[in-house]
């Protein structure tokens, strides 16, 4: 039996067989030109509709999982981990994690790489052919709050208790409401009755879950269920977004209120702000007769006369006190400063 090109491709459009419809007639010239047997040809057309069918697959379901990003388990650097290394996750990484119901709870200070962990194992689940998905604590509560207000709590929920891998991100990060520990107890409790995997991340300590869900009692019973068949992880070490600054690093960061001012990676600002401080002012000063003592009152008579000291004196005239004088910082014995005055005699007119 013989079938021309046009049969044979409507034999595998039939089947669903899209790669192989696209690949057979390559193969074929090669099988040719280096004389491969039936068994041989059939093998790799086979492979390579395998291989097709399973890439198209992880990208499908990478597509629903709805990852902020895509991150592998390749991409994190453990360098800066001192808890955590790549043998110690051997078992998140394989079919057994997902096929079994095991959980875990990623913990740690922002920016140590948390999101991306669990990220990476969600993928990998995918990887081995199993579906995940990717919600905020924030967006899941408040999705299945207004789910009970309408009435459809139970047709919402199936959304988060149906996927292989549920990865809740980001616990304690936000302010929730006061039935925040009720809507994440239905998928918790739903899931580690179906023995379905979850991933948490959170920044807050475990004991203070009860105060972030608002309920001490429920909270307990959501870590309860949650790490009966999974892991505590912490991550330590710098933060991934500010490693290059060394604000992480105790003996030679500084306190950014002790660093000099800096413009555009210069030691020092090109253009400093004005400064309020007051010009020094000497030793010697020239002070002004009416200005010499505070002790000394200064008043003008209706005639034109300077009234000094109780003695009054014509304005202008050779014998006035001269202009240029100096402090004197002794003290007398009424604890008062005095000026003295380079002329002594102070005759009256």
């Amino acid at each position: 039996m013989t079938l021309s090109d046009a049969e044979l491709d409507a034999l595998l459009k039939r089947l669903h067989l899209a790669n192989s419809r696209r690949i057979w007639r390559d193969l074929v010239v090669r099988a040719e030109t280096e004389q491969w047997g039936f068994r041989d040809f059939l093998s790799l057309l086979v492979a390579e509709e395998v291989a097709q069918r399973q890439q198209t697959r992880v990208q499908r379901l990478t597509r629903r999982a709805l990852f902020p990003f895509l991150k592998t388990i390749d991409d994190f650097n453990f360098t800066y981990q001192s808890t955590v290394r790549l043998t110690l996750l051997g078992s998140m990484l394989s079919p057994d994690f997902v096929t079994e119901g095991r959980s875990v709870i990623v913990t740690g200070k922002p920016g140590r790489g948390k999101s991306h962990l669990a990220i990476a194992i969600a993928y990998r689940a995918i990887q081995n052919g199993f579906d995940a998905l990717f919600v905020t604590a924030a967006e899941l509560i408040d999705d299945l709050s207004a789910a009970f207000r309408k009435g459809q709590l139970a047709k919402t929920l199936t959304r988060y208790t149906h996927p292989g891998v549920l990865v809740v991100d980001e616990v304690g990060y936000l302010t929730y409401g006061t039935d925040a520990a009720n809507m994440l107890f239905h998928v918790v409790n739903d899931r580690h009755k179906r023995k379905r995997s979850m991933v948490f991340t959170t920044n807050k300590a475990l004991s203070a879950w009860g105060s972030v869900l608002h309920d001490d009692d429920l909270a307990q019973a959501i870590l309860d269920r949650v790490l009966e068949r999974g892991r505590l992880l912490r991550l330590d070490g710098p933060s991934i977004r500010t490693h290059h600054l060394g604000l992480d690093d105790p003996a030679g960061a500084e306190d950014i209120s002790t660093q000099e001012a800096r413009i555009s990676g210069k030691r020092r600002p090109e253009f400093p702000e004005p400064t309020n401080r007051e010009p020094e002012r000497g030793r010697d000063e020239k002070c002004s007769d009416h200005a010499a003592s505070p002790a000394r009152e200064q008043a003008r008579d209706h005639r034109g006369h300077t009234a000094f000291a109780g003695r009054p004196v014509m304005r202008g005239s050779s014998n006035a006190f001269s202009d240029d004088c100096t402090r004197d910082k002794q003290r007398n014995h009424g604890g008062n400063e005095r000026c003295q005055h380079n002329s002594v005699d102070h005759p009256f007119f």
